[in-house]
């Protein structure tokens, strides 16, 4: 167990009920996790992390830590959100630090909210590190960028499935502005999303469907409104993705796109 400075040297107080961090992993290459991320995963007693998150991260992480899969995909669930919940709650009372890792920014989409005030009702002390999002990384990763002046003054990032598993209402609102559309958790109910935009008369309207984005088995798909459903089903895209609607899309295809690839093996 860590004493106290350890704590301090790294901004993170000791506390003696316990203290929560929850951390963005960023969009899934290793390196677009931020420094003081990294910090945290040092000083971790217990590290929670999901599907998303790139698991060569957990090299990060202190040796001595103990690390909890506890991701979650449609249709498999190895914890339910409550037994997360008092997870958190139970090894805050037994460690010093509980570090809760979720795939881009925990803040957009992540329940990183619920599971802070979730501890924060058992007297947690609760801090946030921010993520780079995915819903901004992964697009400008493929040189799309959600505004562009001229072409879109502002964006929508919306969830593609609500709570009850239904599709948000407010994609249908999106579909009637000017702006830019990112939807995360959408390739389900990607069929309702492209009529509420033929509805909207947008057929030629560009397309990207951006599959595992910044990892190595990345993938995508470009086309439009109208042609997208048929480049889905031949490129066999499928979660975990994202999908960008929008003129931007068109950005790409002026400048191009570079793939970095770095083979250094990660040294921590």
């Amino acid at each position: 167990m860590k004493n106290a400075n350890t704590y301090k040297e790294n901004g993170f107080p000791p506390s003696a009920r316990g203290l929560l961090t929850v951390v963005g992993a960023g969009p899934g290459d290793v390196d677009l996790i931020t420094l003081k991320a990294i910090k945290v995963l040092k000083v971790a007693d217990v590290v929670l992390y999901d599907a998303l998150v790139n698991e060569a991260l957990l090299a990060f992480v202190n040796p001595n830590a103990e690390l909890i899969f506890v991701g979650k995909r449609r249709g498999c669930y190895r914890y339910q959100q409550e037994q997360i919940n008092e997870l958190i709650v139970e090894r805050a009372n037994m460690h010093q630090h509980v570090v809760r890792l979720k795939g881009g920014d925990p803040f957009i989409f992540g329940r990183g909210a619920e599971e802070m005030e979730f501890a924060a009702n058992f007297g947690i002390e609760t801090a946030m590190v921010p993520g780079i999002s995915s819903s901004l990384a992964v697009p400008a990763s493929q040189n799309i960028p959600v505004t562009k002046r001229g072409y879109a003054e502002s964006f929508w990032v919306i969830t593609g499935t609500t709570k009850e598993h239904k599709l948000s209402n407010d994609i249908a609102l999106a579909a009637k502005s000017n702006a830019t559309v990112v939807v995360l958790m959408g390739m389900g109910k990607l069929s309702e999303i492209i009529q509420l935009f033929q509805q909207e008369n947008k057929n030629n309207l560009p397309v990207a469907i951006i599959q595992n984005g910044t990892r190595t088995n990345e993938k995508v798909g470009i086309g439009t409104v109208d042609t997208i459903l048929e480049i889905v089903r031949e490129k066999e895209l499928s979660n975990p993705a994202i999908i960008v609607l929008g003129e931007v899309v068109n950005h790409r295809n002026i400048i191009g796109t570079i793939q970095y690839k770095y083979s250094k093996e990660l040294n921590v």
